[in-house]
C-alpha cells in the first residue's frame, strides 16, 4: 500500500532508475550548462538525506529547507518525508534588497516552526555561519550543507513509522491578507491532491507515454505550492520528468519559458496571470518564428486574478507558434487546501461569463468572469453565507468553501485559528469544511473566484470587490502595467465621519511620468462610469514597487499601509526647465 510519495519515488526508482526525473537549466536557456538527477538516483539521495537525519534523532522534528533554485531541494525535501521529519520550505537569503526581507521572513518561520535543523545548499549554510552573530537563533541549530552528506549514509535509512495523518510538511501561507500561518500537510492530504490534480489534468498513462514522460517545464518557486505541490510533486507521483530553471532567469527573459516549452515539449507548463502578460511583452516576431506550442496542453493560470483579456491576448499573439485555446487552464487552489481544488476541462476553451448589460462592464469582452473551472473528484465546493454559515443558491456571491481528503490538518500551533477556519458546519452537509476567505458563484457546476473576504470594500453600504475597480483603471489607460494595481478603501475626512472612501495605486513606466496628470483623470473618470464611485485618491508609482506575495498576489493591506504612511514609490511628472 502506497503511504506516502516516498513509496512512488521508490518504486519508480525500482522500475526504472535510469529514467529523468529532474533537469534543471543552470543559465535559464536549453543551449547552456543542463543538470539531471534519475529516479535511482534522487532515490538513493533522499535515502541518504533521511539516514542521516534519524542517526541524529530529528525524526518527527521540523526542518527548514533554504536552497537556491535548483536539484538539491528537491533530494532534501523528499529526504525528510522518507525520515519522518517535518519539512518547512523557506526563502534562502540572497542578495542585499532581498536579504533584510528573507532574513526576517526566515527568523519568523524558524521560531514558529521550532525548527531543529537547517539544511541548505553549500552557499547558503556558509552564509548563514557569517551572520551566526546576527542571528543568535541559529546557534542551537543543526545546520548542513545536504551536498555534502556522503551518498553511502543510505545505508543505514530505516523505513519511517508513517501514516495518512502524519505531518508532511509546513506550507507557509505567502500572507496576502494575515501573517504567514503553517500548514499542515499530512502524507494523506498530498497523495490525495496529486491524484486531483492527475485527474484534473489529465495525467493519464497514455498521455504519459505519448510525450515520452515530458510533462512539465517550470521556472516557479519550489519554497511556494504552486510551484511545489504541481511541477515537483506531481512528477513524482507519476514517474514522469521535469525540466526546471529559475524563477529569476524567467523575470530576467521571459521568452526563455516558451523557448524551453517548445525544446522539451511538455504536456503542463503554467504560471500566475502575470507571467502570461510578461511573455506578451517579449513577443517579438523573431521569437514566434522560432517557436513551436503544439504540444502545451495545459497551460495553467491560477494564484492571482485571471485576465479574460490575457488569455485573449496569449492565444492571438502565439496561436501563430501553434498555441490554441484549449489549453488555457484557469484554475484554483490555496495551501490550506494543499494546492489545486477546482481546474478547467482539458482540450476545452475556459468558460467566461459576459459582464452583466447592467454592471459596470456592460458589453465589454475583456471584462469577462473567467471560470477556474471544475472541483476534483472527491471535492466539494460550496459558496455560503460567511456570516450565516448558510448554503448560498447558484450566481450569488459568497464565500468559497471546500470539504475534501486534500483540506489540511490545520494551522502549525494554531489551535484558534485552526478552528475558526478548518472546522465550519454547514447546513445540509456531512463533516467540516475549510473557509478560504475567499468570495466567488457558483454556475453550472464552475467556479468564479471574485476576490478575498478581508479586501472586500463597502461604501454607503455597497460592496465593490477590489479586483473590479483595478480591472477598471487598468482598461481605461493602456500605460497602467496588467496585474499591477491596487484597490482598497480608507477613512474619508473628518476622522472618519465620511465614511470609507476608495484610494487606487497604479504602476506605470517612468517614461509616462508627463502624461501622469491625464492618465489620473482617466482612471477617476472611468471608476466614475463604471462604478458610481468618486475615487478619493489615485496615485501612480513606479513598477514593481506594489507590494505582492511569493505567488504574485497583490498586498492590497500592505499598499494601503504604505499610502497611509507615504511611502509609495510615486511617479512624479517632471518638471518644467
Amino acid at each position: 500500500m502506497v503511504r506516502s510519495l516516498v513509496d512512488l519515488l521508490f518504486q519508480h526508482a525500482a522500475h526504472h532508475p535510469d529514467r529523468t526525473a529532474y533537469r534543471y537549466l543552470a543559465t535559464g536557456d536549453c543551449d547552456g550548462e543542463i543538470q539531471e538527477i534519475s529516479y535511482g538516483r534522487l532515490a538513493d539521495r533522499s535515502r541518504a538525506v533521511a539516514a542521516w537525519l534519524q542517526e541524529r534523532g530529528l525524526a518527527g522534528s521540523r526542518a527548514m529547507l533554504l536552497y537556491p533554485p535548483g536539484l538539491e531541494f528537491i533530494s532534501a525535501y523528499l529526504g525528510c518525508l522518507a525520515a519522518g521529519v517535518v519539512a518547512v520550505p523557506g526563502v534562502p537569503p540572497q542578495g542585499r534588497a532581498q536579504n533584510h526581507r528573507a532574513l526576517t521572513r526566515m527568523k519568523r518561520l524558524i521560531a514558529d516552526a521550532d525548527a531543529k535543523v537547517i539544511l541548505g545548499g553549500r552557499e547558503v549554510i556558509a552564509a548563514l555561519a557569517d551572520q551566526a552573530e546576527h542571528l543568535p537563533e541559529l546557534a542551537d541549530l543543526t545546520r548542513v550543507a545536504t551536498q555534502d552528506v556522503p551518498d553511502e549514509a543510505a545505508a543505514s535509512w530505516r523505513e519511517p513509522d508513517l501514516t495518512a495523518d502524519s505531518v508532511a510538511f509546513l506550507q507557509y501561507t505567502s500572507g496576502s491578507t494575515s501573517a504567514p500561518r503553517g500548514v499542515m500537510v499530512t502524507h494523506g492530504n498530498l497523495l490525495d491532491n496529486e491524484r486531483v490534480i492527475t485527474e484534473r489534468m489529465g495525467h493519464t498513462p497514455d498521455v504519459m507515454a505519448e510525450y515520452g514522460h515530458e510533462m512539465f517545464v517550470s521556472w516557479l518557486p519550489v519554497y511556494h505550492d504552486m510551484g511545489l505541490i504541481g511541477p515537483v510533486l506531481n512528477t513524482v507521483h507519476l514517474g514522469a520528468t521535469a525540466t526546471f530553471f529559475s524563477p529569476l532567469h524567467f523575470l530576467q527573459r521571459p521568452e526563455r519559458w516558451l523557448t524551453a516549452i517548445s525544446h522539451y515539449r511538455p504536456h503542463t507548463s503554467g504560471g500566475p496571470n502575470f507571467a502570461y502578460e510578461l511573455c506578451l511583452k517579449h513577443a517579438t516576431p523573431g521569437l514566434l518564428d522560432g517557436l513551436d506550442l503544439s504540444s502545451w496542453k495545459v497551460a495553467f493560470n491560477g494564484a492571482e486574478p485571471v485576465r479574460a483579456a490575457t488569455l485573449r491576448r496569449f492565444t492571438d499573439t502565439f496561436a501563430p507558434a501553434g498555441f490554441r485555446s484549449e489549453a488555457l487552464y484557469p484554475c484554483y487552489g490555496l495551501a490550506e487546501a494543499t494546492l489545486m481544488v477546482t481546474g478547467s476541462t482539458v482540450h476545452t476553451p475556459p468558460t467566461l461569463l459576459q459582464a452583466p448589460e447592467t454592471g459596470p462592464h456592460a458589453g465589454q469582452a475583456d471584462a469577462a468572469a473567467v471560470s477556474s473551472g471544475r472541483p476534483g473528484p472527491d471535492v466539494t465546493v460550496a459558496i455560503a453565507d460567511p456570516e450565516r454559515h448558510e448554503e448560498l443558491p447558484e450566481g450569488e456571491t459568497g464565500e468559497i468553501w471546500v470539504r475534501g481528503a486534500s483540506v489540511a490538518k490545520g494551522y502549525w500551533r494554531n489551535a484558534l485559528a485552526t478552528r475558526e477556519t478548518f472546522r465550519a458546519t454547514l447546513a445540509g452537509h456531512e463533516g467540516r469544511f475549510l473557509r478560504t476567505g475567499d468570495l466567488g458563484f457558483l454556475s453550472d457546476g464552475e467556479l468564479f473566484v471574485t476576490g478575498r473576504l478581508k479586501d472586500l470594500i463597502v461604501i454607503d453600504g455597497r460592496n465593490h470587490y477590489p479586483q473590479d475597480l483595478e480591472l477598471t483603471a487598468e482598461m481605461a489607460h493602456p500605460e497602467l502595467r496588467p496585474g499591477c494595481t491596487a484597490a482598497f478603501s480608507v477613512e474619508g475626512d473628518h476622522g472618519g465621519a465620511g465614511g470609507e472612501q476608495p484610494v487606487v495605486v497604479a504602476e506605470i513606466a517612468p517614461d509616462a511620468a508627463s502624461e501622469a496628470e491625464k492618465i489620473i483623470d482617466v482612471i477617476r473618470s472611468g471608476i466614475g462610469d463604471a462604478h458610481g464611485l468618486s475615487v478619493r485618491d489615485v496615485v501612480l508609482v513606479r513598477p514593481g514597487t506594489i507590494p505582492k506575495t511569493s505567488s504574485g498576489k497583490i498586498q492590497r493591506r500592505a499598499t494601503r499601509a504604505a499610502y497611509l504612511d507615504g511611502t509609495l514609490a510615486v511617479v512624479t511628472e517632471p518638471s518644467l526647465s
